[in-house]
């Protein structure tokens, strides 16, 4: 691969990837960790890349990790064969096997990886009063309008919804979800009731300021194109060390709306700028509308004129070596649906950590077929497996760290599954979804120290019939006794 790309229009390498978030640099990391040597290319719109960081495997199929937002020269100095692009895709020509940039640049590949990521779902486009929070660069300008607001609408039910509604200070909110819970997409309405107290307390605790270095970029980057492209998701993390604070005392309320859809409409001589009207009937005036209604797969730059068979959710269709319909190409993450025969515990859900794991996967598909190598599905698509925090402050020592595990709502099992729950106020919620007897999900909010019991009777597929509720029974050591 050229490395010179100022100076040369047209490059070729082995390896191309497209995409400078978790997925993409995990893929990289993980081809040049088997090969190398490998000439790769990463093509990303934004001259930061997204980096894993003090990663620990909690168990067969948990992981936690931090996401670190990184200078691309920090990459290429630990690959020295690899090239970072910094440019957005104009266009694939997959029958040419090569990318064309915004710049003018044409790559060649014989094996391409797109990690393109996702987009905001916004309520309406190019709007000034509606806002979407994606990268470091928009949650900045979120910043910047809530120092002078006075009230914001929040629409979304969502993780950004959840910590938005909790961060922000100075502000009256009125959070807009179509959900008789909050975090419909996480918890059921036991889990949520849990949580709910945790948004009315004071925060008694500042939040921990963020230690870890963020980047933005006034200017594009020397010989970067131009052109409005998003950058890299944010990390679980986003929310720490930015202060989210408006011009009033905070004053927050939940209006359940039937539906999402809105209807928005600045009206002159009124006392807001703007005027956000719910299917229910409720009308609000506010300073702007935040719509966190959740993404849609990046693949727009990639479809015209190529053969790319869509899922129904717009997302590129993989096998489970992770490569689309298009010869040569595969996709990891956001951008890309799982189309293979799932386990029966696992589904797909667009997470930092299934990220992580489609792009680790990808690159070892990619390089296991350079190399002639076999390659089986990952054993992470064994079980779905997901550990988060939300509302980060402590709590009698605890941070309310969630664990979420198989059908842990209880997804395509209809009615036939029955839950246990164990609740104690303040300090943890437990709950456990069987199916036939057998456990098949589970919801940890808490310091519980159950995640790894819970994950092998879940694998093991043990009939549990005989202990009934005794299960969740406080006084029993359920670790040890399943030792």
């Amino acid at each position: 691969l050229c490395s010179d790309t100022k100076t040369a229009s047209t490059a070729s390498g082995t390896f191309v990837i497209v995409g400078g978030g978790i997925a993409g640099v995990t893929c990289v990391e993980q081809l040049l960790s088997q090969i190398p040597s490998a000439d790769v290319a990463l093509i990303t719109a934004s001259p930061h890349i997204k980096a894993v960081t003090n990663y620990k495997q909690v168990s067969k199929t948990l992981e936690k990790f931090d996401v670190e937002e990184r200078p691309s020269s920090v990459l290429e100095e630990k690959f020295p064969s690899l090239t970072v692009i910094h440019s957005a895709v104009k266009s694939l020509h997959t029958q040419a096997h090569s990318v064309e940039t915004a710049d003018g640049l044409v790559f060649g590949y014989e094996k391409l990886c797109i990690c393109s990521g996702s987009r905001p779902k916004l309520l309406i486009y190019d709007n000034p009063y509606v806002l979407g929070i994606r990268d470091t660069d928009s949650a900045q300008a979120f910043q910047k309008c809530l120092s002078k607001a006075k009230r914001i609408v929040i629409v979304g039910n969502g993780g950004i919804a959840l910590e938005l509604v909790y961060e922000v200070e100075g502000c009256e909110v009125i959070w807009a979800v179509k959900d008789k819970a909050i975090g419909n997409t996480f918890f059921d309405a036991g889990a949520a009731e849990f949580l709910i107290p945790s948004l009315e307390a004071d925060k008694t605790e500042s939040t921990a300021s963020c230690k870890r270095p963020r980047y933005t970029t006034e200017e594009p980057a020397p010989g970067a194109s131009q052109t409005a492209e998003f950058g890299s998701a944010l990390g679980p993390d986003w929310h720490e060390g930015i202060v989210f604070r408006g011009a009033e005392q905070v004053r927050w309320e939940i209006c359940e709306s039937p539906t999402l859809h809105l209807r928005l409409s600045s009206l002159s001589g009124q006392s807001w700028p703007v005027y956000i009207q719910l299917t229910n009937g409720k009308t609000f005036g506010c300073d702007f509308v935040v719509s966190a209604t959740g993404v849609v797969p990046n693949t727009e730059p990639f479809l015209h004129g190529n053969n790319f068979e869509l899922a129904d959710d717009g997302g590129l269709q993989v096998d489970d070596h992770m490569m689309t319909t298009e010869p040569d190409v595969y996709a990891a993450g956001d951008v890309c649906t799982a189309c293979w025969e799932h386990s029966p515990l696992w589904q797909q859900m667009r997470l930092w950590t299934q990220a992580r794991q489609m792009g680790w996967y990808a690159g070892r598909c990619m390089a296991a077929y350079v190399l002639s190598e076999p390659i089986e599905l990952d054993f992470c698509f064994e079980l779905f497996s997901h550990i988060t925090k939300f509302f980060n402050y402590k709590v009698m020592l605890n941070i309310y760290y969630v664990v979420l595990l198989g059908k842990f709502n209880g997804q395509g099992l209809g009615p036939n599954h029955e839950l246990l729950v164990r609740c104690t106020k303040g300090q943890e919620y437990v709950k456990v979804v069987l199916s036939g007897g057998k456990m098949v999900g589970a919801v940890l909010i808490g310091e519980t120290d159950l995640e790894e019991t819970f994950e092998n009777l879940i694998l093991n597929q043990m009939d549990l019939t005989m202990y009934g509720e005794e299960l969740l029974n406080p006084n029993i050591d359920i670790e040890d006794y399943f030792d």
